[in-house]
């Protein structure tokens, strides 16, 4: 026994120092991870910035209220650009955010269990589909269906700006908008179902114990305890919306004007940067699409830190009111 106990107590030390040695280089690793992280956010903004230094300084904040796009007469501006980008990253999330949380509340709260493990991988493949592939799909059926069906629509709504003329083409913002909504549903379904799988059963059982019916347990326990996720998750698509590019391009049209209307052509930043980037005409031309980017850039990180500043608040009031 007291060899035994010899062997307990020289072993313990070495123990103590592996596991040390082992907190350590966790924390290290860690540190290293979030400075990489860090350095890479630093380096594509200091890269976006250079590049753009030439129309910086030659348009200034100007570039921002310009309408005008001619690379062969060194005019260029991005109103039309931010406006296309604002419109279909705004309809895809009015779209995609009731859809995406009442797909998150069948598959946690009401969908059998069998069809919870069938409804929920379809619904997260969509977000495995290629862009391109959400785009071709856009071009060959989307389109047309919008097409032969936007008279009606008009003919019923016309008098409202958003729904204009008429149009004889498929390619539209409209059109764009819809792409995105699909392209954003499932991360917004997915965070949900997670969000509403977290709140206790307790809190469920007690309303309903109270009286409460299934929609009055959604609306009174369910959705308020989630709230700043689901604002999170929103937030998140709108990210994924105001990033894409190829797809958008494809089925967008290409306009270089901001139309009341949702079926009129139009062009995003991410499109007009991925389209015309590789075939620049000059310096300028590079540089004005290097500040779009920079554009880009900005209202990400601002709806990123607006989204961590929402989960915030939502998060100290839910520990006030406890």
């Amino acid at each position: 026994m007291s060899v035994a106990v010899r062997t307990t107590r020289a072993a313990h030390p070495r123990e103590r120092l592996s596991d040390r040695a082992g907190d350590w280089l966790i924390r290290g690793l860690c540190a290293a991870a979030c400075l990489i992280a860090l350095a890479a956010m630093v380096a594509i903004a200091y890269k976006l910035i250079t590049g753009a230094h030439l129309a910086f300084s030659k348009f200034g904040l100007h570039f921002l209220t310009t309408s005008t796009w001619k690379p062969n007469f060194l005019q260029f501006g991005a109103l039309p650009f931010i406006y296309g980008t604002a419109m279909t990253s705004g309809v895809a999330l009015v779209l995609a955010l009731p859809i995406g949380v009442a797909i998150g509340l069948y598959l946690s709260l009401l969908a059998p269990q069998r069809l919870r493990g069938v409804i929920g991988p379809l619904v997260e493949m969509l977000a495995a589909i290629p862009s391109v592939i959400l785009g071709l799909w856009g071009i060959l059926v989307l389109a047309p269906f919008i097409r032969d069906r936007e008279p009606a629509v008009h003919g019923a709504l016309g008098f409202v700006p958003l729904f204009g003329r008429p149009q004889t083409v498929g390619a539209s913002v409209f059109t764009a908008a819809l792409i995105l909504t699909i392209m954003i549903i499932p991360i917004i379904a997915s965070i949900s179902r997670d969000l509403f799988l977290t709140v206790p059963d307790e809190l469920q059982d007690g309303a309903v114990a109270l009286g409460a019916t299934k929609w009055e347990v959604v609306r009174g326990v369910i959705l308020p305890t989630t709230a700043s996720g689901v604002v999170s998750a929103a937030l998140l698509g709108l990210g994924r919306a105001l990033g894409e590019a190829i797809a958008v391009a494809q089925v967008i049209g290409g306009g270089n004007l901001a139309h009341t209307s949702l079926f009129e052509t139009g062009d995003t930043m991410a499109s007009r940067i991925a389209l015309q980037f590789p075939g620049a005409l000059n310096s300028l031309h590079f540089a004005s699409l290097y500040y779009l980017a920079v554009i880009l850039l900005v209202i990400g990180l601002v709806f990123n830190l607006l989204a961590q500043l929402i989960s915030r608040r939502f998060s100290v009031e839910r520990t006030l009111t406890r």
